[in-house]
């Protein structure tokens, strides 16, 4: 490094420490109640700003070490901090897209000290391997930069620039300067090589990550009414969420958000005591509990003598009158045995937790909100605004002008519990996209009172609706609503149908007809509904669900149950396998072997992406895509070889190791999906 890069190193490094003390010093201000400017536009950009200046300090300091050690073996290892010094201490997780990021943006810190935030653009090649395998596309943009500051350079001087300054790693076996400026970079096959004879070993692992507890707010029914096709997408993405943290080992607590309060149960107290006079010594027959929430709610509007009584049942209810909350508590059980027979058949794990459980926190949180003087009343209501100065929007009402509570006052209250007692880092609630708004209010306002500090917030996970084949929402054919029992019902009966189409009925025992039978019904509704971008709408189609061919559960299933076929047609066991990766190893010598393998290796960068944005259909394209990878493979790589006979004359031991590495992936990204795998389908 030349002396006027190191002092244009060093004094970037000086105002980056400044600029971040000053940072920290407005956040120190929150923290201390100062809350003067709590709506101001500009404050999530200083949080963001705030960590992209603590990561660019510990590049700058890294950068100024590298160049100022006298120490040559110093100087080496500090090249590649947070990189992988020792291949063989890789356990068959590491995110190489993030790792190439780090070597670039040290390559680029030290090449070019005086830029602030300069881009750092990693990419996959394709399929041209003169291309290498990945590619950093930063030089172009850079120069750019340079020419509107008068820097005379183009984009290849710049791209050698990096060149020149990126610090060696294991994953790389080299990188090379082509066309304009792009710098091609070619992985190192030994690291490929380890990391997934690391998989066949020890199976798929996690790549690091700080673990976090985070909350996750899915699935929602309301007591006393049947799930239906709109609480499908929510309980099924809201899982597949939670299975995607847990795979990183985050602490997560999955919370069914139940409509278990209100005046409703006033009404419905009333009709089951003249329904069921005995209901407390004997438990009554309303399992069709939407039949039975009509027939209250018709005698609510229609009878005045009905609907005092109903009124005084809350009463008696709120005060915690015994016979009362028997009545309650019973109808709330046997809504929850409704819903469980849906969770049981879909594999949910959740915790109900209605808002009674808020109950007693709301008067408290209330009170709160009144003595900081954050509501203001409305026309007999007590509302809250996100920003004070600008009343934009809608506010929560958190007491209605008749002394009640609302949804926003549970909302408001459900946050500061998981922030307080349960101690969240993040807090996500999957509901569709309509109620977006509603929850960066309870953001907004969580934030303006103090509950939400830092870089807390709310996430909301918004998806569209369901539309049947006509482009319409999903009903059925007299307009009511579909009930969620019911299509999984029709999921099993269309399955089965297309299983005997293929005659697996006849080369299946009962049991493995059974299996395949669930896995394909409820992998296939999953699938459908997982593997298209949550925001849109998207049409349910049994008929598309259940197609073999193309991006379906069904194909893909179909794919992994033939890869796990494969070994079981040669006869070799894992042990043989483990056994032969000691001796020879994979040697990915063919290209198909390369590129499949290469495939498999962005695991944990799809991972933590999804992890990160939420999106599952990212994955789902992943699944996809190893399947696509694995035919050309197998098309092109015999596995076992035979002779006119049909007798095995050779088994190439490499290629069936990367056959097992490959059905490990698939089942993994089946599993994180929420979709069962079977043997044989």
């Amino acid at each position: 490094m030349s002396e006027l890069d190191a002092k244009l190193l060093e004094k970037r490094t000086t105002d980056a420490e400044k600029q971040a003390k000053q940072i920290e010093e407005e956040l120190d201000k929150i923290a201390k109640g100062d809350l003067s400017f709590i709506g101001d536009p500009n404050l999530d950009k200083l949080l963001s700003d705030n960590e992209k200046l603590k990561h660019r300090l510990a590049i700058l300091e890294n950068a100024i070490k590298v160049e100022s050690s006298p120490n040559p073996v110093i100087k080496e290892s500090r090249k590649r901090p947070n990189l992988i010094m020792d291949i063989n201490s890789i356990e068959g997780s590491i995110c190489i897209l993030d790792e190439l990021k780090n070597v670039f943006e040290i390559a680029i810190m030290s090449a070019y000290p005086s830029l602030e935030d300069p881009p750092v653009v990693i990419t996959v090649s394709g399929n041209n391997p003169k291309f290498g395998d990945y590619q950093c596309n930063s030089a172009m943009p850079i120069s750019q930069i340079l020419k509107s500051k008068n820097v005379k350079t183009n984009p290849r001087e710049v791209a050698n620039n990096i060149l020149n300054k990126a610090p060696t790693s294991p994953l790389i076996e080299k990188i090379e300067v082509a066309g304009a400026g792009f710098l091609n970079i070619y992985l190192n096959k030994a690291l490929a090589t380890h990391i997934l004879s690391c998989i066949l070993r020890y199976g798929i692992k996690p790549p690091p990550v700080k673990k976090e507890k985070v909350i996750v707010d899915f699935s929602s029914p309301n007591i006393a009414k049947e799930m239906h096709v709109g609480h499908l997408r929510s309980t099924i993405i809201g899982d597949s969420i939670c299975r995607v943290l847990e795979f990183l080992n985050h602490d997560v607590l999955r919370l069914n958000h139940l409509g278990d309060w209100g005046t409703q149960f006033g009404m419905l107290i009333a009709h089951l005591q003249d329904m069921f006079p005995n209901y407390k010594t004997h438990s009554p027959p309303i399992s069709d509990l939407q039949a039975f929430y009509k027939e209250s709610k018709k005698r609510f509007d229609e009878d005045e003598e009905f609907k005092k009584r109903a009124y005084s049942c809350v009463v008696q209810l709120q005060s915690g009158q015994t016979d009362y909350i028997a009545a309650w508590k019973l109808i709330c059980e046997v809504s929850r045995q409704e819903f469980q027979k849906i969770y049981d058949r879909l594999d949910i794990q959740i915790i109900d937790r209605g808002e009674s459980f808020y109950q007693s926190r709301m008067d408290t949180v209330v009170k709160e909100l009144k003595d900081k003087g954050y509501l203001e009343e409305d026309e007999g209501r007590l509302i809250m605004w996100g920003n004070p100065e600008k009343h934009e929007g809608i506010p929560l009402t958190v007491v209605k002008s008749d002394g009640g509570y609302t949804y926003d006052t549970s909302d408001i209250t459900a946050i500061k519990q998981r922030v307080e007692e349960e101690k969240g880092d993040r807090f996500i609630y999957v509901t569709d996209v309509g109620q977006y708004t509603h929850f960066m209010t309870i953001d907004a306002c969580a934030r303006r009172a103090g509950i939400l500090k830092g870089n807390r917030k709310i996430e909301h996970v918004g998806f569209g609706v369901v539309l049947g084949e006509d482009k319409k929402k999903f009903k059925t054919r007299s307009g009511d609503t579909i009930k969620l029992i019911e299509l999984l019902d029709e999921g099993l009966k269309r399955s089965l149908d297309k299983l005997v189409e293929k005659g697996r009925d006849k080369v299946l025992t009962p049991e493995e007809l059974k299996q395949a039978q669930e896995a394909v019904a409820y992998g296939c509704i999953k699938y459908a509904d997982l593997s298209h971008n949550r925001i849109n709408d998207y049409i349910f189609s049994f008929d598309k669900m259940l197609d073999d061919k193309g991006n379906t559960a069904v194909y893909l299933l179909y794919a992994l149950t033939r890869i796990r076929s494969i070994a079981r047609t040669a006869q070799i066991s894992n042990e043989k396998l483990l056994e032969e990766c000691d001796t020879s190893g994979f040697k990915l010598e063919h290209e198909t072997e390369w590129k499949l393998a290469k495939v498999l290796l962005k695991f944990p960068e799809v991972i933590l992406k999804v992890s990160s944005d939420l999106y599952l259909h990212s994955l789902c394209e992943y699944l996809y895509e190893i399947s696509l990878a694995f035919t050309d493979f197998y098309d092109k790589c015999y596995c076992v070889e035979k002779d006119k006979s049909g007798n095995i004359v050779k088994i190439f031991y490499e290629r069936l190791m990367l056959c097992e590495v490959t059905a490990k992936v698939m089942e993994r990204c089946f599993d994180i999906l929420g979709i069962k795998t079977v043997s044989k389908m």
